[in-house]
């Protein structure tokens, strides 16, 4: 049981902190209309990420669990488009963007893995 909670913690602590990451990388993206939009985007789904998560770890029950686990798979997702999409569009070109793009599809694995074997069980 505790290696189980050690893991709740250790990806709701990566969650927020990419989330942290991501808004520090649209600090520092240019100011027009266009990065704005992905900059906002970004931002929306990385922190709907960290905040679906922490709410799947309070859910009343396993279907309750499994949905929100589900929406954290897919803000995940839409955060590695947003990272994609900013660095294929060269609006900011900051060496981090690959490590969070890293970062985001590694907690896409941990999450979808989490998902399967909660399917199975």
């Amino acid at each position: 049981m505790e290696e189980k909670v050690l893991f709740i913690e250790a990806l709701r602590t990566r969650t927020r902190q990419i989330a942290i990451r991501c808004i520090r990388l649209v600090q520092d993206m240019p100011r027009t209309e266009e990065a704005s939009v992905l900059k906002k985007q970004l931002v929306r789904s990385v922190s709907s990420c960290g905040a679906n998560y922490r709410a799947a770890c309070r859910a009343r029950s396993r279907a309750e669990f499994y949905a929100k686990l589900s929406i954290t798979i897919e803000e995940a997702d839409e955060t590695l488009f947003w990272l994609e999409l900013i660095e294929e569009s060269m609006i900011c070109t900051n060496a981090d963007l690959k490590t969070l793009q890293q970062e985001i599809t590694e907690i896409i694995k941990v999450l979808s893995k989490a998902r399967k074997t909660l399917s199975n069980n």
